[in-house]
């Protein structure tokens, strides 16, 4: 814990100024006390006084201003929270094979339903980004902290043909450095980048899944990779039955190449947890927050309580 304005410490002294001057006129007292050498007559001129219960009403109440003397040196304390201007790229696969019905109802809607849930736990400061990619990737949204166009885009998505992984890589990196070069990195650090990429695996058009990991590994963005799917998927394709396993193999790793994590989902309630999971671990810093209200209301808590028990056991204030 540190001080904007630790010279307020210094009124500490009067606190422990008082907390003196207390003692001494408890031990004045017993010694004018003492001078009563009839035990009898001692015993109906000083009245039964609430002994430690006294000292403690006025304790609480010495603790409660210290407390207040602490609050006006304001302190600071770090907490972690979402780091500003951090940013994430959702890459999602929409290519035919996430018409697959190994995961209920079917990949494709069980991966827009985890998509969303995902634009819920990423926390609101941090810029959120979507690309789509089958054949192609397509920069739908930029970084962006309106959660309500990512999840009308991700309600919008149309399947199509093939599987461009390497081509979403490097959409993704390139909406990531656009919104970068917005940043003055002359007086701001750079703030962090990530990308996770949801699909079943196996390029087949574009760029090789190998340049895109170089190019992610250059510019120093991890990429999260999710293997959506199981083994036993299959697509009726002009009514013959085509298999569409999930390429684990592919996703590994592209994500153990760039730093990212690897995670396996064959359900929409696993994938749900792998998303929380990653928007726990995404973008977040400690910075030093003004906490001098805790010690504005303890030390109010305190000289009331101290005030109260000292009316209660010795009719007085102190």
């Amino acid at each position: 814990m540190t001080f904007q304005s630790p010279l307020w410490l210094l009124a500490l002294l009067v606190v422990v100024a008082l907390i003196a001057v207390y003692v001494v006129l408890q031990l004045r007292r017993k010694a004018y006390a003492a001078r009563f050498t009839n035990v009898a007559l001692l015993g109906t001129i000083v009245p039964k006084r609430p002994g430690w219960r006294r000292h403690l009403a006025f304790g609480i109440v010495a603790l409660g201003l210290a407390t207040l003397v602490v609050s006006l040196a304001v302190p600071r304390t770090e907490v972690r929270v979402p780091r500003e201007r951090a940013t994430v790229v959702m890459a999602v696969d929409v290519s035919l094979s996430m018409q697959a019905t190994d995961i209920d109802p079917d990949r494709f809607r069980a991966m827009q339903k985890a998509a969303k849930e995902f634009v819920d736990v990423l926390p609101e400061r941090i810029n959120l980004g979507l690309v789509s990619f089958a054949g192609t990737a397509t920069n739908l949204v930029p970084p962006t902290t309106d959660r309500a166009q990512v999840a009308n885009a991700i309600d919008n998505l149309d399947l199509a043909e093939a599987t461009a992984i390497g081509e979403a890589i490097f959409s993704s990196l390139t909406a990531i450095e656009n919104f970068q070069s917005t940043i003055d990195t002359a007086t701001e650090e750079l703030p962090p980048a990530r990308i996770v990429l949801l699909s079943d695996g196996y390029n087949t058009v574009g760029r090789a899944d190998t340049q895109a990991i170089d190019a992610a590994r250059a510019a120093g963005v991890p990429v999260s990779t999710i293997a959506f799917g199981t083994d036993y998927g299959t697509l009726d394709l002009d009514g013959e039955t085509v298999p569409v396993p999930v390429d684990r193999s592919t996703l590994e790793n592209i994500a153990d190449q760039t730093g990212g994590s690897y995670s396996e989902a064959a359900s929409a309630a696993e994938l749900e947890q792998v998303y929380a999971d990653l928007g726990s671990q995404i973008g977040y810093t400690t910075e030093p927050q003004d906490v001098s209200y805790w010690f504005v209301r303890g030390g109010l808590l305190l000289a009331l309580v101290g005030a109260v028990l000292s009316l209660l056991w010795t009719n007085r204030l102190v």
